[in-house]
């Protein structure tokens, strides 16, 4: 039988008129009399910028708050790691910078450590962009200053000279330009498919001049990931009581709900069976068949990072039999409005939950097989396997030619990530081939990092002053 397709039925993104890779390139290279790349050294706080120690805590709110003072301990360990835990700060800092008008699928929090290594469904090892709670989509500049920001931040508090610094920042975005024209001339599908193995890196670390130490620390760092499995994870995380496995208290940071408390804030309710359910349903049917031979079997939370501190994150321990020989563990991690919507305006998604995976897949070459979604008691929240072979490399001490190796991957990742959704020709264009852009970032990192230096003396003042409470060694 055959059938005939009616044209007004086709989306039109598949019937639009086609225009060449060198219109597209003109088109972003016009976009420079809107916002001249050199105006993107600007940094001067507005003066109504509010003080940022009254927007960590109205931020705070929404969180437990038994949780806080460990937010802020974290926070206050250093300005790279205050930085870490400011995305909300800077996207209203960055939302009065200039921008070209072209968008990407943001990371919305790229900074050098929200990257690292996992397993791709397939087994291998991949470098890419790995958290995706501020995920939307907005100017693609955002998440450039936010990368080459933290490039400044962390080498300064590495002893780096202001030369180094500035070295690696411009070679930082040198490579965001560089691999945004090599995107710009490949295929779509060929810039969907591009990835980065990590035995590409160790292979580009064997050839680099003075790099023994470097290549040394990367072959550990690669080997360890690889055994951080849930077979391997299972035995740390858990422990069997009378026959039955149960995640391991350990308090402050791995510890069970209080079966009292009934608020929304309690996940150990016996109706967190439910939310699974919707983890479940999210789904693609060919991957929710494997899911659903395994059984949750307990709950904990478990706090996690530093600007997540406070959130509702909680990890379950799942069986594929009554042996306890396949077990998986799955991270559940709340999913709040992004701190990009009030300048970019709200998600398309209802569930934020769905907004973390759907980013995720666009900007990541390969996600987590289980990265689903679901709502508990009005929050929403998304899940992933635990430490699936995850390394995220440790920048703070890191020497000057693996800074600037590390910082040049994280930008040719950026780079992929938002080639795979706006238009790289369109970048590329607007970019241009001399290192114009990369200057202006250059200086705006640095001037940003000053500010961010001064936030987090402010930081340390409202601790000291008792404005705010902060726990550290945890």
């Amino acid at each position: 039988m055959t059938t005939t397709t009616n044209p007004s039925s086709i989306p039109t993104e598949w019937t639009r008129d086609l225009s060449t890779r060198a219109e597209r390139y003109a088109a972003g290279k016009a976009l420079r009399s809107k916002a001249p790349r050199s105006s993107h050294a600007e940094w001067a706080p507005d003066p109504q910028r509010p003080d940022p120690i009254s927007m960590l805590e109205e931020s705070n709110k929404t969180r437990l708050q038994h949780l806080v003072p460990i937010r802020f301990g974290r926070m206050s360990l250093s300005a790279f790691a205050f930085y870490r835990g400011t995305a909300d700060i800077m996207a209203a800092d960055l939302a009065k910078t200039p921008v070209s008008g072209i968008q990407a699928q943001l990371c919305g929090d790229a900074h050098l450590s929200n990257f690292g290594v996992f397993a791709s469904p397939e087994r291998r090892q991949v470098f890419d962009v790995n958290d995706f709670d501020e995920t939307l989509a907005g100017p693609w500049e955002w998440d450039v200053k936010r990368l080459a920001a933290s490039v400044v931040i962390a080498g300064r508090q590495n002893g780096y000279t202001a030369q180094e610094s500035r070295q690696a920042v411009l070679r930082c975005v040198q490579s965001y330009r560089e691999n945004m024209q090599r995107f710009a001339l490949m295929n779509h599908l060929d810039v969907w498919y591009y990835h980065i193995e990590v035995e590409a890196i160790l292979a580009m670390a064997r050839g680099m001049a003075g790099a023994k130490r470097v290549q040394k620390r990367m072959e550990q760092a690669s080997a360890k990931a690889s055994k951080r499995t849930r077979i391997e994870t299972f035995p740390k995380l858990a422990e069997a009581v009378n026959g039955q496995y149960h995640i391991k208290d350990e308090p402050p940071l791995i510890f069970h709900y209080d079966p009292l408390d009934t608020s929304k804030n309690n996940l150990d309710t016996g109706e967190w069976r439910a939310m699974v359910r919707g983890f479940l349903d999210s789904l693609p049917e060919e991957r929710r068949i494997i899911a659903m031979r395994y059984r949750g079997v307990d709950l904990a939370q478990k706090v996690v990072g530093v600007g997540s501190v406070g959130t509702r994150c909680a990890i379950m321990l799942c069986l594929g039999g009554a042996e306890g020989d396949d077990p998986l563990i799955m991270q559940l991690k709340e999913a709040s409005a992004s701190v990009l919507e009030p300048y970019v305006g709200a998600s398309p998604y209802q569930n934020h939950g769905e907004r973390v995976v759907v980013g995720q897949h666009m900007m990541q070459a390969a996600s987590d097989i289980f990265l689903s979604w679901s709502t508990f008691n009005g929050i929403d929240y998304y899940a992933r396997q635990l430490r699936d072979m995850k390394f995220s490399a440790e920048v703070e001490t890191m020497v000057p030619v693996g800074f600037t190796l590390y910082v040049e991957l994280c930008a040719t990742t950026l780079a992929r990530a938002h080639a795979r959704t706006s238009d790289p020709a369109q970048i590329s264009g607007y970019l241009g081939s001399k290192d114009t852009f990369d200057q202006a970032i250059a200086d705006f990192s640095e001037a940003y990092a000053d500010q961010a230096e001064r936030d987090h003396a402010a930081l340390l003042a409202a601790i000291k002053e008792g404005r705010v409470q902060a726990q550290t060694g945890v």
